[in-house]
């Protein structure tokens, strides 16, 4: 692959030996970086480059060194060697950064939940003996930040800590936008965000773009940064292997540079599976997510893969979590068969587990890792009670422990030092790693997975859906759900779509394909028959969906869905606040029927960066708490 020259800020010669990614106008630049953390090497040897003006994507595998690089510029980190330079300046901590113009979303959520919006979004803004902005101008700043970045009014005096991940995750994006940064730093800040969600950050970063500011993102979804970045920087073992130009950002060059051959989406996906007709394994009858949502009826069965996708705040997520006994329903609860040939209800964790159905969080800060323990105690810690000798002294057989946690990180690939080092010696994507293979430890009958593959690489993905696949070929079952999603492709055996928080369409085999699905989280497909007439949240607003360009620049080559033109969809008021809880009837979605048929159809010009000038689709938003 063809390599640039690379170079320190300041100079206008190009320095020695060094790969390349720019030219004497850099804004920011990076030589020989190096970074250790005992013996492992985030940084060794890296060069980087980006200019004022363009939106670079940093990728590669985990534990590649991405994120370190972008602690690094950041000022979080110090170099154990080499030099990085931004603006000419060097951070050498968080506060000295932010004065040089930088802004950081940082791959975990950094939100204080008992905080408010307002104060989260302006945390670090005011010096010890001064304010930047008066209380009332921040509550109106946040309020109009809020509302750009979400679609909807939201109270800004609300705790983050009641909020759901998606609308945390746009706080901390909120709190770096709101600085006007000259340098904007996303590390896996789309993770957290749907499609109509990441949309909305896509048109703020070309903003910024457009405005002269240089903006790095971190990424592992490769369809979206082929469509954002103008150039890439690939790495692999702390090392930089090569930049593309936009012409060259391909998936095929990617995955060439970041696994050091040639591999494609199709050579690390199996054919579909057939849809299995097995006996069920866990069922829910008229289970009630929100007041006023229509009841969910639901099986699993056997050695099946099920897939639950939907448009951020429709209810999947409740329905997951309600599956795993993590949350209670508002009525209604989910069902496993026992052994003995009868049913139990599951209404908590610790009967979920007991029944063999375990559950595996993508929001690892809140719900998974234990931030002071080891990785090895991270992985095994539920095994503790089991795997345990001398009766009542319940002695922890160590040994058995130890067969168990190199057979699941090898199974893995958990890029580690010691086993002893704390798990947050590893980079997000590993530490993703080991709550899956936790997971896995537990030996379930039924393993329910709410978005696993957030910040986890390509390759690790490979990964996970070949044990997902050989865990159901064994009489397991899976039910996975996931932000995005080609990951259902040609893996999942059945995809249900969630909408006003009940399942509103439900697909199987080949007509499991990305537009379908991405047209029915709109509600623009027949739903399930049993449903009756196609329903829609009542809202006068509508706001263009281009479908077709959508699919293009996704790259999804399937077959056109019934409806390829671009379609119209409702969403709620702006004015509409955010609330706790579970939808009170005085803001729930009021429903009414519709003709079962698409009754106007709007073709919208899209300009060459897919910008309209409308504002983007908003899904109501809902908060995960569980029911008394």
């Amino acid at each position: 692959m063809p390599r640039d020259t690379n170079v320190v800020i300041g100079s206008t010669e190009p320095v020695a030996g060094t790969p390349a990614a720019g030219n004497a106008l850099s804004a920011i630049s990076a030589v020989g970086a190096r970074k250790y953390f005992g013996v492992t090497r985030a940084l060794d040897g890296c060069n980087f480059s980006a200019g004022l003006g363009e939106i670079h994507a940093i990728v590669g595998g985990n534990g590649c060194g991405k994120s370190t690089l972008a602690k690094v510029i950041s000022g979080v980190l110090p170099l154990d060697g080499g030099q990085v330079q931004v603006l000419g300046r060097t951070a050498a901590s968080p506060s000295e950064a932010r004065a040089i113009g930088i802004a950081t979303v940082f791959q975990e959520i950094l939100v204080a939940d008992e905080c408010s919006i307002v104060d989260n979004i302006f945390l670090g803004a005011d010096n010890l003996f001064s304010t930047t902005l008066s209380a009332r101008e921040k509550e109106r700043a946040a309020s109009a930040m809020m509302r750009d970045l979400t679609g909807q009014a939201i109270d800004v005096h609300d705790l983050v800590g009641t909020l759901p991940l998606g609308v945390r995750q746009w706080i901390t994006i909120a709190r770096a936008l709101v600085t006007n940064p000259k340098v904007l730093i996303l590390d896996e800040s789309s993770a957290a965000l749907d499609f109509d969600s990441t949309e909305r950050l896509f048109a703020r970063m070309r903003e910024l773009r457009d405005r002269g500011s240089a903006v790095l993102i971190v990424t592992h979804r490769i369809a979206e940064l082929i469509r954002i970045s103008d150039r890439a920087t690939v790495m692999r073992d702390g090392r930089d292997v090569g930049v593309l130009e936009k012409s060259e950002i391909t998936e095929r060059n990617l995955l060439a540079l970041m696994t050091g051959h040639a591999q494609s989406k199709a050579e690390i996906r199996s054919a579909d599976t057939a849809p299995l007709t097995a006996p069920v394994v866990l069922r829910a009858q008229n289970l009630t997510l929100w007041e006023n949502a229509e009841p969910v009826d639901f099986a699993l069965h056997r050695g099946e893969i099920l897939g639950v996708a939907g448009l951020d705040g429709q209810g999947q997520a409740e329905f997951v979590r309600v599956l795993a006994g993590v949350d209670r329903a508002l009525a209604g609860a989910a069902e496993v068969e026992t052994a003995a040939g009868g049913s139990a209800r599951i209404n908590s964790i610790e009967e979920a587990v007991e029944h063999g159905v375990v559950y595996v969080s993508g929001d690892r800060k809140r719900e998974g890792i234990f931030a002071n323990l080891s990785i090895f105690e991270n992985m095994l810690m539920p095994l503790f009670r089991t795997k345990s000798r001398a009766g009542a002294l319940g002695l922890i057989d160590w040994n058995g422990l130890e067969g168990i946690f190199t057979w699941e990180a090898e199974k893995l690939a958990i890029r580690m030092g010691d086993r002893s080092d704390k798990i947050t010696s590893l980079s997000g994507g590993n530490q993703q790693k080991v709550l899956i293979a936790r997971g896995f430890a537990m030996k379930p009958d039924i393993i329910v997975l709410n978005d696993p593959a957030r910040g986890i690489d390509v390759g690790a993905k490979a990964e996970l859906y070949k044990h997902l696949r050989d865990f159901a070929a064994s009489g397991k079952s899976v039910v996975y759900m996931s932000s995005e999603l080609e990951e259902f492709i040609g893996f999942a055996t059945r995809v249900i779509v969630f909408r006003h928080g009940t399942v509103f369409d439900e697909f199987t085999g080949a007509d499991i394909d990305p537009t379908t699905i991405l047209e029915a989280m709109f509600g623009h497909t027949a739903g399930l028959q049993r449903r009756g007439p196609r329903r829609t949240a009542e809202a006068p607003h509508e706001v263009a969906v281009d479908l077709d360009a959508a699919r293009r620049e996704r790259g999804w080559t399937s077959p056109s869905s019934p409806v390829d033109n671009p379609l119209h969809a409702s969403r709620p008021h702006a004015g509409s606040p955010v609330r706790s809880g579970p939808p009170k009837p005085s803001d729930t979605i009021v429903r009414k029927p519709e003709p079962p048929v698409v009754s106007h159809i709007r073709i919208v010009a899209f300009d060459e960066d897919g910008r309209t000038g409308e504002p983007g689709n908003v899904s109501p938003f809902r908060r995960n708490e569980r029911s008394p």
